[in-house]
């Protein structure tokens, strides 16, 4: 499984429990364009994580600064970055600057999800006025969350309001309010359920509700399966609908995930559907749909997903069969990401078979990946073709195998 897995990041299918990031581009703009977007959208990305980690380890004046450069590149994170930013200007003590910033936000973002949030920010800084936020703060909330945490254990109903006060706190860290989201998951209590639920469904910050959909997606809670449904169906954003996916896979819920991959319209949510039940070994949804889609794109997402589902038998039959021969390719490279003890002889019986150079090579790729060094040193000292025979030696050069290093020696000793 490990060396599936290592091949998938190769061919670059996502991995079941990995972070996708989502960097948006547009087929539209030219290519420097769109480079250009790509490396702003992706500096982005780090600037934010750089400044939530600093917000955890309390380092206030660091994360304004990384939040005030996000807000700087105008992208899909600005307004994020501007409520950030003024909680981490609260927490030095600079007031004004930080409702100045809660202003700005408001001005720029009227319609911003995060505006309930900077309400709440914009209340606690006014009501304090006068007073300096105690750098103890955070010790003191650690210090509740255990607390709160025990009991829960042993009466949910009082510690309940408490902590739903404790998420929606203005002065509560990042970091705590993710750990108080994960006491809701491991409750036994239907109320704390649904307080998780509606988190979910965004009654709460934007980076809140993708942490409540990743642990739905781990704790086996009533309905979660139609809250997410619901969640899915009623939004565009890619971070949400690759949150639900991948809480599909860990709650186990095949059939929404079949549903996703069959009517999801955006390409990449589709085919990252498709590779998820490849994850949940769904090889009959999987064969099934490869019958009812036309374009190679998701042809060969179907293919990826049955390599990593282990389906070598399906993975033959359409390199064998299927009339494209970048579909047959793609299944052929399948084979050896598969594995198994026949996927060898398969792989050896189609370079044999093969009169197409492109299939043979394809065949050796898959060889390659199987790490299947005895059968690449058979194969290349019966090659009479020149080309085939480099191609052989050149994948045998590169792997780390006695059987292949003996090959170079002998190659060398003639």
């Amino acid at each position: 499984m490990l060396r599936r897995s290592l091949f998938a990041i190769i061919l670059g299918i996502p991995l079941a429990f990995g972070w996708t990031q989502d960097v948006p581009t547009s087929s539209f703009l030219p290519e420097s364009q769109q480079r250009s977007a790509e490396q702003a959208a992706a500096r982005e990305e780090e600037l934010y994580r750089d400044g939530q980690i600093d917000l955890n380890e309390s380092n206030w004046q660091a994360a304004a600064e990384k939040f005030a450069q996000v807000v700087a590149l105008k992208g899909r994170r600005a307004d994020a970055g501007l409520y950030w930013r003024a909680y981490s200007l609260n927490k030095l003590g600079r007031r004004q600057e930080a409702l100045t910033t809660i202003a700005q936000l408001r001005s720029q973002f009227p319609q911003s999800s995060w505006l309930k949030d900077a309400g709440a920010l914009e209340l606690e800084i006014r009501g304090a006025a006068g007073q300096r936020v105690s750098p103890s703060s955070a010790e003191d909330d650690e210090i509740k969350l255990l607390a709160l945490n025990s009991l829960m254990n042993s009466e949910p109903e009082r510690a309940l309001p408490v902590l739903q006060n404790f998420i929606n706190s203005a002065g509560t860290s990042p970091k705590l309010k993710e750990r108080a989201l994960f006491v809701l998951a491991q409750s036994d209590s239907p109320k704390a359920h649904q307080l998780l639920l509606a988190i979910a469904q965004g009654q709460s910050n934007p980076d809140l509700q993708l942490k409540a959909i990743e642990y739905i997606g781990i704790s086996d809670i009533k309905d979660s399966g139609a809250v997410l449904g619901k969640i899915y169906a009623s939004t565009n954003d890619q971070r949400i609908k690759r949150k639900i996916l991948h809480a599909y896979l860990t709650s186990d819920n095949k059939q929404a995930l079949l549903a996703a991959a069959q009517k999801e319209p955006d390409p990449e949510l589709r085919r990252e559907a498709i590779h998820q039940l490849g994850a949940m070994n769904a090889n009959a949804e999987l064969r099934a749909m490869l019958q009812s889609v036309n374009s190679y794109e998701d042809k060969r997402a179907i293919v990826d997903a049955l390599a990593i589902s282990g389906d070598t038998a399906t993975l033959a039959q359409i390199a064998q069969q299927d009339p494209d021969p970048k579909v047959r390719r793609a299944a052929i490279r399948g084979l050896g990401i598969a594995g198994g003890p026949q996927a060898a002889d398969m792989l050896v019986k189609i370079y044999t078979t093969a009169n197409d150079r492109e299939m043979r090579k394809a065949a050796v790729e898959g060889l390659f990946i199987h790490d299947a060094a005895r059968q690449l040193v058979e194969l290349a000292r019966k090659e009479s073709d020149p080309e085939m025979r480099k191609y052989l030696v050149g994948k045998l050069s590169v792997m780390d195998n006695k059987e292949a290093r003996d090959y170079m020696l002998e190659l060398l000793n003639k």
